[in-house]
Order: C-alpha cells, then structure tokens, then sequence
C-alpha cells in the first residue's frame, strides 16, 4: 500500500501538504497532485503533518485515515485573553479533597497528555498510575528513606535543598511527600532513550494543564521522582519495564481550595536579537 493516496476529486493542487512536510517527502509542483518521494515510507516520522493542513480531507496516510482524524474545531480555540489567563493562573496544587479520581477521568487525561510533542515524533512517553492508599503510603516512606541516605551520604546538599527540614516534618506526621494527593502519575521511558526525559516533561506538562478543565489539580512530585530516578528501593518498589526509567512524576486530585489572584512572578530576563 502506497503512503500517500490523495483523492484527486477534492485536492486543490494547493502544495500545502508538501509545503509543511518536516522532512520533504512529498513532491509536489504547480498543476499536479502532491506524491510521496520514493524513500518516504522509510523516512516519515507519522507526524500528520500532511493530514492535519488538508483544508478538504484529500490525503490519507497508510497509518493515518484522514477519516479517524477529528476535524481542529475552531469554535474551541481560546482567545488570547483566555489563553493568557489560564496559563498565569495556573496554581501547583499541594491540598486535595478527599475525592476519588475516576479511572475514566484519568484515562481522559492520559489521553490529551499522548498529543504531547515530542523529539522525532518518538512517542516514547509510558505511563504508571497509582492511585491504592497502601501503596502510595509505602512509597512516600521510601521515599523518606531516601531523603535519610541522602542526608547521611551528601549532606551539604541535602541541608542546602532543606531535606533536615522536610524529613522532620514528614516524622512528625505531615505529608510532605505527596500531600494527599490520590493518584501519582509517572512518565518513564527508556534510559537510553536520549529524547525520553524531555518527552516525558512535556507530556506531564500537558498533563497538568489538561487537568484543570478537568475540575482537577497537580503538583510536580519532586522529591517521588528524585528518589525514583536513584533511589535502588523505589525502583524496584516501582518496577517499571527493565531499561526504563522514570523522568517525571505528578500529583493529581481534586483542589481543596480555589485560587481567586494571580501572584507576581519576576520580570523576564530577555536578550533581543531581532
């Protein structure tokens, strides 16, 4: 099967689809209809590029049917206003109701974090959601241990990233590992995988912002990933796939409490070159 197949009864010989190609595989010139370089199969990253810029549904790709591609709704897209808003208010969540998050609900999430960017169109961002109490207790504790090795083995550091203060307050009871938070989401990937750490950043970014339509809240799971990237017991507490690695966690839940300003931030440092 071809990789390319255009339907020449609607393609208006715009060139658009060759023209926004990354890697330039689809030849096309004036009065002709775009085609598929030779070596194309081999080279395309399946970005749909080429699908999603067709203004009439003329191109379908082997491994993307321009029929299962849902139509980029412009009565959805935020104005600038409301982009601006939503983006500077968003708040890291640290205090959670005592709501169950529906598998479903997850699920919806997960499913908006995959359109996430990443390098080559690798998609190599997994997922391992925890969300049973026991479980989640276990591995705050782990992760206290961790904190407890790394006091007694880097200890300048450790004072200088507050972990005496943080470890004390998790033994006298607070939860200042997860804060309460129901469900933890951790994106790994393979550690060899040089675009996996980023992939995983960006998809948990995606993630977090997803969730706030979602009437729900995250938190970046710091200390989690920390131990979960080291730590010898959290890796195999966590058991992920072997030659993977976690680059990311993060808390998710129902907000406690609503957040009604939005605080300063420091001015950008910028260097113009225009």
């Amino acid at each position: 099967m071809d990789l390319l197949t255009v339907n020449q009864q609607t393609c208006d010989q715009d060139g658009l689809c060759s023209t926004v190609c990354p890697a330039g595989l689809i030849d096309f010139t004036k009065g002709s209809f775009p085609a598929a370089i030779s070596e194309a199969d081999e080279l395309c990253i399946r970005c749909g590029h080429c699908i999603a810029v067709c203004p009439h549904g003329s191109l379908n790709h082997k491994d993307m049917n321009i029929e299962e591609c849902a139509p980029n709704r412009q009565d959805l897209l935020l104005s600038a206003a409301q982009t601006e808003q939503f983006l500077k208010g968003r708040r890291s969540i640290r205090t959670y109701k005592q709501k169950l998050v529906s598998r479903e609900s997850l699920e919806k999430l997960l499913d908006v974090a995959r359109y996430s960017p990443s390098g080559h169109n690798s998609q190599g961002v997994r997922w391992l959601v925890v969300g049973q109490k026991e479980e989640l207790h276990l591995l705050s504790e782990i992760v206290a241990d961790w904190m407890r090795y790394m006091l007694d083995t880097m200890p300048e550091f450790s004072v200088g990233m507050h972990l005496d203060k943080t470890l004390e307050r998790w033994e006298q009871g607070v939860d200042v590992v997860l804060r309460g938070a129901p469900i933890v989401v951790v994106a790994y990937g393979e550690k060899d995988n040089r675009m996996a750490p980023a992939s995983c950043t960006i998809a948990l970014t995606y993630l977090e912002l997803a969730a706030a339509g979602m009437g729900l809240g995250c938190c970046w799971a710091g200390y989690f990933n920390a131990a979960a990237s080291t730590f010898p017991q959290m890796k195999e507490a966590l058991a992920l796939p072997d030659g993977h690695q976690s680059f990311g966690a993060m808390m998710v839940g129902y907000p406690k409490f609503q957040y009604k300003h939005i605080p300063l931030r420091q001015s950008p440092d910028i260097t113009w070159r225009l």
